[in-house]
Parts: C-alpha cells; structure tokens; sequence
C-alpha cells in the first residue's frame, strides 16, 4: 500500500516538472520574434510622443505582426482591448438574440443588426490597425485610413439606433425629417477629415492635424447623440425610473473621458517613458470607448424590448428599408474617400523612394 502511494506521488512529481518546463517548450515551439527596439529605431512616422519604447521593427513579414498580438509591444493593450470588447459585444448580442427568439428577417431588426455589425466592424478594424500597421509606412497609412472608415461605420450605427428606438417623441416631431441624412453626411465627413489630417500633416504634427480629426468626429458625435441627451435629460428631470435611461447616461460619461483621453497625450506626458506598453493614453481611450460601447448596447438592447409599440406607431418597413440603404451608401463614400487617399499617399511614398 505504501509502496503504492509512493509511486503515484512519484508519478505526480514527474507531471509537475513536466508542468514547468511546458512554457519553455512552447516558447521554443513557436517562431522567435524580433525584440522591440526604442523610438531612435524606428522612423519618425511611427513614433508616438512621450513613447520611448516598445515599438516594432518594420519591414518584416506579415506574419510577425500578426504574431505579435501575443508579443510585449506599446500596441499590444490597445489591440487586445477592442480585441475583447468585440467579442463581449458579439456574445451579448448572441445571448440576447437567443433569450428573445430574435425576429432576424423583421423590420423593426433591420437597424439593431446594423448597429451591432458597425460596433464589430469599429472595434475589428482598429484592432487591424494597431496590429499591422507597423510593417511599413504605406501599410501604417492604408490601416489607419481602414480605422477611420470603422469609426464613420459606427457612427452611423449608432444615429440609426438612436433614431428609431430611443429618441423621444417631443425630439422626434422636430427633427425626424433630416436627423438620419445629417448623419450620414457627418459620419462620412468624420472620416473624410481623419484621413486627410493623416495624409496632409507629417510629424511632429501641429495642432491642425487634431482639429481636422475632433472637430468632424466631435459634430457627428453631438449628432448622433442628440436624441439619446434629450430623452435622458427629460428622464433625469422627472426622477428618471428607466434602466435603459441610465445606461444611456454611462454612454454619455464613457464617451466624454474617453475623449479627453484620445485628445491629450495624458499620463505618459507627465511620466515620459513610464507608460510605453501600458497605461499611455490612448490605451485608456480605448478601454473607455470600449466601456462606453457595451454600455451603449445594454441601453439599445432594452429600448428595442420595451418601445417597439412606438417604433411600430412611427415606422413603416419601408422608411425602415430606405434608411437602412443609406449605412450601405455611406459605408462606400467613406471606403472611396479613404481609398482616393491612400492612393496619393503611395503615390507621395514613391516619389520620395525614387
């Protein structure tokens, strides 16, 4: 019995050096990556201020940079945030689907699956362009230009939402008629100004840069958000009860920090080098857009539960079809605008090569 015993606990030694030396095997098991270098080594197009560290070579194979999603870099946090956010809001969606037998060839659907396909497609594309677009200048160009394209797509999304499950009726009466086409002209007009700030303005950017990119997503935004700001006021004034209401208020609260965060280079401006792989910024840009997404799908999520009686009142199947068209329309505009760019920017890249 107790040779037994002492042969299995012998057996259990064996598999815990084994369990010990498993990272170790992995780790030989897997491509070697090149090591990150300090800014001094990359070209200054890719160089963030108050960065110094982190970044990755260009100039390698694709495969690298798509390996590298699992390598220490000052991009990594800010892929894997968006990374999981779009997973959160996919299963959400799915598990909410399921629970209310989703009507998925219905109307009264056509917008939220819109809405949801924009908030994957924003998250996914930036996550793309944080991944990848260190192998080269033009391949930093071109997912950027993806990124900004992701960012109208959302927009738009979301003023589809807003306008036919949340907004109120008192908003609804004045604004119905040119709400959703000032919309897609702000979404696409955001995207237009991103990507000509990014093709025109060369490091060290001037301030010019950041105005042409905030003031275009900062008009979409007020927009998009108007009628989701007017039911919340109106609820908040009367002792608001609605659950819907409030996560719409965190909507509103994430946004806004994380758009300081995306405005100013905070806290590695205070802390330069401190913060290279994480805690700069725009990683906590990224973590509050997130929260501000996920918050922004629970409300939607319960407006299109409890007010279909009133989306049924104001909508027949074909204003909803018409309108639905024009997220397709300007999901080209902004692919065209961001494809006429990049293609001046190659053109710039050749001629300085030659």
């Amino acid at each position: 019995m107790t040779t037994a015993i002492l042969e299995h606990l012998s057996t259990l030694s064996v598999s815990g050096q084994q369990l010990r030396r498993l990272p170790k095997i992995l780790e030989n098991g897997l491509p070697k990556m090149p090591c990150t270098v300090p800014e001094t080594d990359v070209p200054q197009l890719f160089r963030e201020p108050y960065i110094h560290t982190g970044y990755r070579p260009t100039g390698h194979r694709w495969r690298y940079y798509f390996l590298s999603l699992f390598q220490k870099h000052n991009e990594v946090v800010n892929v894997w945030t968006h990374l999981l956010a779009a997973l959160a809001v996919l299963l959400r969606f799915w598990a909410f689907a399921e629970a209310e037998a989703l009507p998925w060839a219905s109307a009264s659907t056509l917008p939220l699956l819109l809405y949801v396909l924009s908030s994957i497609t924003y998250l996914l594309f930036s996550v793309l362009a944080h991944l990848l677009q260190s192998q080269s200048e033009l391949s930093h160009y071109t997912f950027y230009f993806v990124d900004y394209v992701g960012v109208s797509i959302y927009q738009y999304g979301s003023a589809l939402v807003h306008f036919f499950y949340t907004s109120d009726q008192a908003w609804y009466e004045h604004f119905w008629l040119f709400f959703l086409p000032a919309a897609a002209f702000c979404g696409w007009l955001s995207c237009a100004g991103c990507c000509y700030a990014k093709y025109r303005y060369q490091k060290p950017y001037p301030i010019m840069k950041k105005v042409c990119q905030v003031v275009p997503s900062g008009l979409a935004f007020i927009l998009d958000i108007s009628p989701v700001a007017h039911r919340v006021a109106l609820c908040h004034l009367a002792g608001c009860q609605e659950q819907a209401a409030w996560y719409h208020t965190l909507q509103i609260l994430f946004f806004l920090v994380s758009a300081y965060f995306f405005s100013c280079p905070v806290p590695e401006k205070y802390f330069p080098g401190s913060c290279d792989i994480v805690g700069h910024g725009h990683q906590l840009f990224h973590v509050f857009l997130s929260i501000c997404t996920l918050s922004q799908l629970e409300a939607i999520l319960l407006d299109y539960q409890g007010r279909q009686e009133i989306f049924l009142q104001r909508h027949s199947p074909l204003s909803v079809y018409m309108a639905c068209l024009s997220f397709f329309l300007l999901t080209a505009c902004s692919t065209a605008t961001a494809a006429l760019l990049r293609r001046k920017v190659k053109a710039r890249l050749m001629k300085k090569e030659s």
